[in-house]
């Protein structure tokens, strides 16, 4: 729940004279646009003039042109501010037919602009004007312009901005209004952030309005108002004093939500994943957690959250969630392309609402190394998902995978059938937590050995932290993702564990996401066992996509007597990426990678392959359309000279 105010205007209510040339104090009401007179706000004023723009009629061919200048103040916010709210400059390429149409549009700025001069705290600010050299009231301007549109020559148009000095805030008020309580006005005046001394901004004063509405919800007040708010300029002291009351109204708890909209979806599920609020006391920030809840379903295209307009007796507010249900099935194909292996494809097909409790119901089908010579040489996977949320009248998510699949990589082969069950739990809206138990039966061997059978039972941990601000093309924030992984190879009679531990992180250095620096660590260990006791796909690789870039795949490692990686104990890799936006939808990468995989279980730095390159990225609405090319910068034998990868979505 939010409050929106409008950009303010003044209306003198009260003046008196002080004892100095003139002193005059004016009471002002910080009001929305509307009642009373009807300049329009700065915020307003540049809307309006492009309104204008889009009904002004195609000028003709005696349109009187003209070029705008806007004479600089010294102050680069200002400057902006007035060139935004010029009507002039916003119609600067829709000239007007004849003289008294220009004369009326700069009569109109004289009367705008100053607006925008308040906005930035110069309250006894004015605007001057000329046209064609002359004063918009000379006699001798409609001759001017006359001939100008005889000639047809462009008339030039000045905005002479007289700012004045910069007033500053003077006293700060927030009071209780009549019956509130003060000592939840006082705590939500702690949030002000505003003091006297700064300029008198029209923006940070609003912005405080906002606060203190907002630390009044935040302490369980929903229906908190301003009851009063006026600002009083000084001439004479060149300040401006503030003053607001609030009425923080009732304390309140949620009563039990209301789901609207659902169509296949069960009412009594949905009641019970809103409805864990049902009784809390009134936060907005309670309200977005049942919101990204009901949402996180998967199942709806959106969800609106609605609190009620009042508290009843029993002190509960009640709230509304008005959903639009997705719909039900959806089908999707990728591709990737990578040199050392080719073609890859995948296609899925999807359920989103099985049994009307947001199941999801997940069939795909994957194949890699298309176009090889020998279809021995093909890899594929066929895998069935259900995720069903809420299990146990609890948040948590019941999670349900099979697969079968047939690898043949250049380091190993390995025919398997997996089974997973887990749990998984999210944890405020950041962590995602995570246990299951796992099943693998199969065979397998390093490259040109003989298969050997192994069943593996196995009890995979993961923790999960996303602070990004987006899945595929992440601008700021970070992830850190661990594992655990103990595990049991039934044949072998091995005990192990696999540890990782990667992290992301994403620096937007430029701004809006034209410049973004990426990083990437991974650490990796192979417990209680060593690489060659266990089959050859719990060992550690590096090299290829989401790897080190410009070698092949699974290339980077110890080495057997074929001179083929037979994978490690222990792995670190690193990446630097630096993404940067061109024109439109394009945008380009650089970026360094660096891998090593050692033969015990502690990381080492030992044989480091690194890799370099570049790459362009086009962004789409799914996230952006990557191709890069890597080289190795350590020589390796048996690795290609370059790597070229396209994918959907960031290297990382």
């Amino acid at each position: 729940m939010t409050a929106q105010l409008n950009a303010p205007r003044l209306k003198v209510i009260a003046a008196r004279r002080g004892p100095r040339l003139g002193c005059l104090a004016l009471a002002v009401l910080l009001a929305a646009p509307g009642a009373g007179s009807q300049a329009p706000s700065p915020l307003q004023a540049p809307a309006q003039a492009q309104a204008q723009a889009q009904a002004q009629p195609v000028p003709a061919a005696t349109s009187l042109a003209y070029t705008l200048t806007i004479q600089p103040t010294g102050d680069d916010a200002l400057d902006a501010a007035l060139a935004a709210t010029s009507g002039l400059r916003a119609l600067e390429s829709a000239p007007p037919e004849d003289g008294p149409g220009l004369i009326a549009r700069v009569a109109e700025d004289v009367r705008r602009l100053p607006a925008a001069l308040r906005a930035e705290g110069y309250w006894a600010g004015d605007i001057g004007a000329e046209i064609a050299g002359l004063a918009p009231d000379s006699p001798a301007l409609p001759a001017t312009l006359a001939a100008a549109l005889r000639d047809g020559t462009p008339v030039s148009v000045s905005l002479l901005p007289r700012p004045g000095p910069r007033y500053a805030l003077g006293a700060i008020a927030v009071r209780p209004a009549e019956g509130a309580d003060p000592a939840a006005v006082a705590a939500a005046a702690a949030r002000l952030d505003i003091a006297p001394g700064e300029p008198a901004r029209i923006a940070p004063v609003l912005a405080a309005e906002t606060r203190l509405i907002a630390s009044l919800r935040d302490t369980g007040h929903p229906l908190a108002t301003v009851v009063a708010r006026e600002a009083v300029l000084d001439y004479d002291r060149q300040v401006l004093d503030v003053t607001w009351r609030l009425a923080p109204g009732p304390v309140a708890r949620f009563a039990a939500p209301v789901v609207t909209g659902q169509q296949r979806t069960r009412s009594a599920f949905l009641d019970r994943v809103a409805g864990r609020i049902t009784g809390e006391a009134f936060t907005p920030a309670a309200v977005e957690r049942a919101r990204q809840a009901l949402a996180g379903l998967g199942v709806f295209a959106s969800v609106r959250a609605q609190p009620g307009s009042a508290v009843a007796a029993d002190g509960k507010l009640p709230i509304t969630f008005s959903v639009q249900e997705r719909p039900l099935r959806s089908i999707g194909v990728s591709g990737a392309y990578e040199t050392n292996y080719g073609l890859s494809g995948r296609v899925w097909w999807e359920h989103r609402n099985l049994f009307g409790g947001a199941e999801r119901l997940r069939l795909e089908a994957e194949v890699s190394r298309l176009g090889v010579s020998s279809t021995e040489d093909l890899n594929y996977r066929v895998s069935a998902g259900l995720r069903s949320p809420d299990v146990l009248n609890q948040p948590i998510t019941l999670t349900t995978d099979i697969s079968a699949l047939r690898e043949r990589l250049t380091v190993y082969g390995r025919d398997a059938v997996t089974a997973q069950v887990g749990l998984e739990r999210m944890i405020g809206p950041r962590w995602t937590l995570r246990a299951a138990l796992g099943a693998e039966v199969g065979r397998a061997a390093p490259d040109g050995e003989p298969f050997a059978d192994y069943q593996i039972l196995s009890l995979p941990l993961s923790a999960r932290w996303d602070g990004t601000n987006d899945l595929l093309d992440p601008r700021r924030g970070g992830r850190v993702t661990l594992l655990a992984t103990p595990a049991q190879e039934l044949l072998g009679e091995q005990s192990y564990a696999i540890l990782k531990a990667t992290g992301t992180l994403y620096l937007d250095l430029v701004g809006e996401g034209r410049g973004v620096l990426a990083l990437r660590g991974v650490v990796g260990s192979l417990a209680g066992a060593t690489a060659t006791s266990v089959p050859p796909q719990q060992r550690f690789y590096a090299g290829g996509a989401g790897s080190v870039r410009g070698y092949d795949f699974l290339s980077i490692g110890p080495v057997g007597p074929t001179g083929q990686p037979t994978g490690g104990a222990s792995l670190l890799e690193g990446s630097v990426e630096w993404r940067q936006r061109l024109a439109g939808p394009w945008g380009m990468a650089v970026f360094v990678d660096a891998g090593a995989v050692g033969e015990t279980y502690r990381p080492e730095a030992r044989n480091t392959r690194i890799g370099a390159g570049a790459g362009v990225r086009y962004m789409t609405a799914i996230g952006p359309i990557r191709a890069d090319v890597a080289v190795p910068l350590v020589s390796q034998e048996g690795s290609s000279g370059y790597g070229l990868y396209i994918g959907l979505g960031q290297a990382f």
